[in-house]
Formats: C-alpha cells, sequence, structure tokens
C-alpha cells in the first residue's frame, strides 16, 4: 500500500478514475506545461498524495513519470479539486 497521506486508497482511485475518464485532456494539458513535455500526447493519472498527482505522460513514444506538486500540503479530499483547477489554469496560462 502506499502512503498516500490522508487519502485512503479507495479515494485515490475514485480520483484517478474521475480524472482520466472525465478529465483526460486536462491531464494532457497540465503535463505538457507543468510537468515539461510539450510535445506530449497522452497523460494519465497514475496517483497522488497529499504533496501532488503522479501521471504517465507518453511523449516520444516512450511512457515517461511525471509529478506535479500541490501548492501546498492537502488535508482533505475538497482541496483536491481546488489544486487541479489551478493547474489547468496555470497549464493553459503558461501554453498562451
Amino acid at each position: 500500500m502506499t502512503d498516500t497521506g490522508p487519502f485512503t486508497d479507495d479515494v485515490v482511485h475514485q480520483i484517478m478514475r474521475h480524472m482520466n475518464d472525465d478529465h483526460a485532456a486536462d491531464c494532457l494539458t497540465i503535463c505538457r506545461a507543468l510537468a515539461g513535455r510539450p510535445g506530449a500526447t497522452a497523460a494519465r493519472m497514475t496517483g497522488m498524495d497529499a504533496d501532488g498527482i503522479d501521471f504517465a505522460v507518453t511523449d516520444g513514444g516512450a511512457e515517461h513519470p511525471a509529478r506535479i506538486p500541490f501548492s501546498e500540503r492537502l488535508t482533505e479530499r475538497v482541496q483536491v479539486r481546488h489544486e487541479v483547477v489551478r493547474m489547468t489554469e496555470a497549464a493553459r496560462a503558461a501554453a498562451h
């Protein structure tokens, strides 16, 4: 079992499923801009803890791990949404 901080494995899996199923384009945008992978063709969330989100990023025909830190250590599930929105907005701003 991975140390996910205040988040249970079930919560992490629910968040991952939601991000990968409903926000795949946002995952890619985040990884292109914030993980330094501007040529990425795909990204999927692979995990998270109280300090950040882990992704698998497809770039150059290979899959690479990437970690995007949160702006602060999270203690509650509701904070995850705010941090992902912040990351997405920062990534979109960096792309322009």
